[in-house]
């Protein structure tokens, strides 16, 4: 069988910086010197969002009761799994601790588009390697007794999201199963002032224009389904943000923290205009600092976390 081509438009890990022309743009240019791996990526991928995202990966665990994935799994020692970006590994990491203490010293291999958010020194039997979810490599057919795969929404279009559906299930073993982690990009909860309604028109203006899939947890289930998978369900816990947070004892994100997520997607913005929201990128400082506010002050801003699991079947 002839081995495919590695040339999808997820796999390109040229790093670059926007200047857009025609935006009002004198001092920012080291602000817009983030390293975005694919122009389909939404978010940077350097060691700056690596600490936002390891924080993160503590709200989400949390979220779902302290634990790492909700998997009914019974592996055992030498199962070969499969982390789909990866970044930090620091899901990776915890995972397989946590299967040796339960007596399943596991092999995981982890796969990221780029390799900046890599960890220098790790385990022998992690491994780290640059790849593509919508292309893995042919010898991989069939070996995974796991996949988990989280937050990778903002680099995902209908196309590219049938190609990764496809490819772990090739890669998965018959009987073996796929965790997808997502949270919802079309029902924000964000929206509770001028300013973070304005956001969330930039927001779902630039997610349009990217081919972004929304709701991410109704079109993923019969996605599945349709690539071959049984046993689909999906769970949600949603997290509370700013002064909602207060309220629920301090779980879910600051204002800040949520911000800083969204601080992302300002070279993309910029590089696209501002799509009639923002005109310079100082405007869209000011639009999120202002939005921060909104969010600490309120007690209704939440975003929602999916877990959706998927088993191939045994006999396939």
């Amino acid at each position: 069988m002839r081995r495919r081509s590695r040339n999808s438009t997820i796999s390109r890990r040229t790093p670059y910086t926007f200047q857009t022309p025609g935006l009002h743009m004198p001092e920012q240019v080291q602000v817009l010197q983030r390293y975005y791996p694919s122009p389909q990526y939404l978010l940077p991928a350097d060691e700056k969002e690596a600490i936002r995202l390891d924080a993160q990966h503590l709200i989400i665990v949390k979220a779902f009761e302290n634990r790492l994935s909700l998997a009914p799994l019974t592996l055992t020692a030498g199962d070969k799994v499969l982390e789909s970006a990866a970044g930090s590994g620091i899901w990776a990491l915890e995972f397989a601790a946590l299967n040796i203490v339960n007596g399943a010293a596991v092999d995981i291999e982890c796969i990221d588009i780029s390799s900046r958010q890599f960890p220098s020194i790790h385990p022998a039997h992690i491994h780290f390697s640059v790849q593509s979810v919508a292309n893995l490599p042919y010898e991989w057919t069939n070996t995974f007794a796991y996949a988990h795969q989280r937050l990778i929404v903002l680099a995902m279009n209908a196309s590219l999201w049938r190609s990764a559906i496809s490819e772990m299930y090739r890669v998965l073993r018959p009987g073996g199963w796929l965790e997808l982690v997502e949270f919802e990009t079309e029902r924000f909860h964000c929206g509770v002032g001028p300013s973070s309604n304005k956001l969330c028109s930039l927001v779902d203006k630039l997610f349009a224009e990217k081919g972004i899939i929304q709701d991410v947890s109704v079109y993923l289930c019969p996605l599945l389904e349709e690539v071959g998978f049984i046993d689909v369900q999906s769970e949600t816990r949603d997290v509370p943000v700013g002064g909602r947070r207060v309220v629920e004892g301090g779980n879910g994100y600051t204002g800040e923290e949520w911000g800083e997520g969204w601080m992302g997607i300002k070279v993309p913005v910029v590089n696209g205009g501002g799509y009639g929201v923002v005109n310079t990128a100082e405007e869209f400082d000011g639009l999120l600092q202002n939005s921060v506010r909104e969010w600490n002050n309120s007690k209704e801003v939440h975003t929602s976390f999916y877990t959706i699991l998927a088993r191939k079947p045994p006999s396939s």
